[in-house]
């Protein structure tokens, strides 16, 4: 489940998925699988090739990617998600959701 994020938000995360831009969508969640995780950042790109590349940029293993016929993305979560955000300068992420906290 999803929330703390607004419709223009979501739509605009949509839009930039769809023209091939990595593209960062950060949300409080919930799911049983990880109780303890409140947030996560979902990294899309509708270019298949391109989201792989960064997720070995970053250390990530692309085999991990959501690969949703409209929206390709990667969960950041946990403090991956924080090194992250912290590292491409997405800070208005981690104060909203206060994750430095």
């Amino acid at each position: 489940m999803a929330f703390g994020i607004s419709r223009a938000e979501l739509n605009e995360w949509k839009q930039a998925v769809r023209r091939g831009e990595i593209a960062f969508l950060t949300h409080y969640w919930l799911d049983p699988r990880f109780p303890e995780m409140k947030t996560v950042t979902k990294v899309g790109c509708a270019d298949p090739n391109k989201l792989v590349e960064w997720c070995r940029q970053h250390g990530l293993n692309p085999a991990y990617i959501h690969n949703r016929a409209a929206f390709p993305h990667f969960d950041l979560i946990g403090p991956r998600q924080i090194e992250i955000l912290q590292q491409i300068g997405l800070h208005d992420h981690l104060e909203r959701f206060r994750l430095l906290d």
